[in-house]
């Protein structure tokens, strides 16, 4: 079943980028937010979650993304659909946070993902105009929500870990991409690549809720 659910939310995110680069905006806006809604579904009955506490924090993190996906679907939409984003980091620095301890690798690690969040921000900011606050709010979060997956992984172990960390790393190829193509340069590969990088880190952050 949960590998059923899994595919079929691929296939319909696929159907979104399809139509997306079809022109046909009323189909593309209509599946985009179909797959995340799936992977609710999935991560809030999973079986076996590696606890409670993580599986609600990261079902509401997804619900929370879907919830932006819906404000991204207007022409005013950025700014909204960005704090349901931002939300959404939240909520899944909250599920990662409690396996996170100080130590000189966790330091080293924080000094990387500080160093990204800097450079990003550094490249964004030229283009930012009114958007600059928001933006680097959402860069620092982003940054945070890498972190701590790191550190996480490093403590937790085994699958949980291993997909967090690998879906917050995918999820800041997407957050930037999306950036550079608003902010930087537009480029016509854009949409297919943030939609397929945020697709496959929401499903790697849902798959991380088993144990």
């Amino acid at each position: 079943m949960r590998a059923a659910a899994i595919g079929v939310a691929v296939a319909v995110g696929v159907g979104h980028v399809a139509a997306r680069y079809a022109g046909a905006r009323r189909v593309a806006g209509v599946l985009k937010a179909i797959p995340i809604a799936i992977l609710v579904m999935t991560a809030a009955f999973e079986p076996a979650p590696v606890s409670e506490a993580y599986r609600r924090l990261v079902v509401v993190g997804l619900v929370s993304s879907l919830a932006g996906d819906v404000w991204l679907a207007f022409p005013h939409g950025f700014v909204p659909g960005l704090a349901c984003f931002l939300v959404a980091h939240v909520l899944y620095i909250a599920a990662f946070a409690p396996a996170v301890a100080w130590s000189p690798h966790a330091t080293l690690l924080g000094a990387g993902f500080a160093l990204f969040a800097v450079g990003m921000f550094a490249r964004l900011a030229p283009g930012l105009g009114r958007e600059r606050v928001p933006v680097a709010v959402y860069v620092a979060a982003i940054a945070t929500m890498g972190w701590c997956a790191a550190v996480r992984a490093g403590s937790v172990g085994g699958p949980s870990g291993t997909l967090a960390l690998a879906g917050a790393l995918v999820f800041m190829v997407s957050d930037g991409v999306l950036a550079i193509d608003r902010f930087v340069r537009r480029f016509a590969a854009a949409d297919a690549v943030v939609m397929t990088t945020y697709y496959a880190a929401q499903i790697l952050i849902a798959l991380s809720v088993r144990t």
